[in-house]
């Protein structure tokens, strides 16, 4: 049961990054033109270590990494 509310509270906060990283590319829209062509390597480095990280069974890094796959990547979204 305790592992099970800790992946439920993971998932939450992983959900949480969505709303986050809209806001993060809503109001830092100049560094998003700077930084654009980091995005796609910083994402893809980020799924390569959670794969990792699922591989060595860390969670937290694998949590983690996830969050930041996902904030990152709605920078990348059109707007």
């Amino acid at each position: 049961m305790d592992t099970l509310l800790k992946f439920i509270l993971a998932i939450l906060v992983l959900a949480l990054g969505i709303p986050i990283g809209n806001y993060l590319a809503k109001i830092t829209k100049e560094e998003l033109k700077q930084g654009r062509k980091w995005f796609k390597p910083v994402i893809i480095l980020s799924l390569i270590g959670a794969v990792l990280a699922l591989i060595l069974g860390n969670d937290a890094l694998l949590f983690a990494l996830l969050f930041i796959a996902i904030v990152t990547s709605r920078s990348l979204r059109k707007r």
